[in-house]
């Protein structure tokens, strides 16, 4: 049986790898390309977190429930690609869920190591982010954590939360689902409302 933690990170690895097969299929790759991408989103910022922290073999090498999941995230992509009504928007649901169960992930791993709060949150937001800039840049486009959306913001603030919770001791699925809950309304709110951050020269 797999523990409530181990469920939200395979949860976010097929959010993910959702994400990035449809991301393949906007850009017309063929089938190898589609997996490649759901692969380099699903596993990008776990596996630059685990060598970030000497945690090697990296995760996906000992375990193929990473290599299953990205599978069945390639094969939802393209069996229910029609069902999926507009491309972006289905885009956006799989990289927010991503974004808000890996940010956790990150988190967790800092934490179970002994590093300072602040490094933990920064951990969170690699994992939850570079996954995205991986797909993004192997997809030819700018990724979205360089522009000017609320996107790492959104982690951070989760994050924030994360402690903020934690510092009052609630049970941990409680913060689970309070943390991620507030990344994707964030993240939401920031697109529905077009929030974002200045661009430097303004």
């Amino acid at each position: 049986m797999f523990s409530f933690f181990e469920i939200l990170d395979l949860l976010g690895t097929l959010a993910f790898a959702i994400s990035g097969a449809l991301a393949g299929r906007e850009r017309r790759l063929d089938l190898f390309g589609m997996t490649i991408l759901a692969f380099a989103t699903a596993i990008g910022g776990g596996t630059i977190r685990d060598m970030m922290i000497g945690f090697t073999p990296v995760m996906w090498l000992t375990n193929l429930s990473y290599f299953y999941v990205t599978l069945i995230g390639v094969a939802m992509a393209i069996v229910f690609y029609k069902k999926f009504n507009v491309l972006r928007y289905s885009l956006f649901l799989f990289d927010t869920i991503g974004i808000a169960v890996f940010t956790l992930i990150g988190i967790e791993k800092g934490m179970r190591i002994g590093l300072h709060p602040v490094i933990c949150v920064t951990l969170g937001t690699i994992t939850a982010c570079f996954g995205g800039v991986i797909r993004d840049i192997l997809a030819n486009k700018i990724p979205i954590i360089f522009r000017k959306e609320i996107y790492a913001t959104a982690c951070i603030l989760g994050g924030g939360m994360y402690y903020f919770l934690h510092y009052f001791q609630l049970q941990k699925d409680v913060i689970y689902i309070a943390t991620a809950g507030t990344i994707m309304i964030i993240r939401a709110l920031s697109v529905k409302y077009k929030w974002s951050l200045p661009f430097a020269h303004d």
